[in-house]
């Protein structure tokens, strides 16, 4: 199973630079994901790049930060607002990133796109349309 991610479009620059290589989650997937597609949120709406899971960290906030933070690609202002009232956060380790040439509309591949909250799950059918 895989899944689109929505991130903020200053955060998708810092993983496509390689400067963020954990996305951070206050929830996490229930179904084993093995790719993730990213979409950046508005103003750009396209899922823009993939990448593959080389593990998941699910730790006190405090844990993540100290063993994340050199590779966060956020201030720790911003990652202690996220994870505020959180006992648990999670870490996803970015690897084998594939940047798109053309980012993609969802809309001209998923019926009835709609961005998610946070991460979707998509069938294996859509994801052959997304790579082509």
């Amino acid at each position: 199973m895989n899944v689109i991610l929505s991130i903020k479009p200053k955060y998708v620059k810092h993983i496509l630079d390689g400067t963020k290589k954990f996305e951070f989650r206050k929830i996490i997937f229930k179904q084993n994901v093995e790719k993730i597609y990213i979409y950046s949120s508005s103003p750009v709406m396209r899922i823009v790049a993939c990448f593959k899971i080389e593990y998941i960290l699910a730790e006190k906030p405090s844990v993540l930060w100290d063993i994340c933070s050199y590779n966060a690609g956020i201030s720790y202002e911003e990652f202690n607002k996220y994870f505020s009232q959180k006992k648990v956060g999670y870490a996803i380790k970015i690897t084998n990133l594939k940047i798109f040439e053309e980012p993609i509309s969802p809309q001209s591949v998923i019926v009835n796109f709609k961005a998610p909250q946070s991460f979707m799950y998509i069938e294996k059918e859509i994801e052959k349309l997304i790579t082509i």
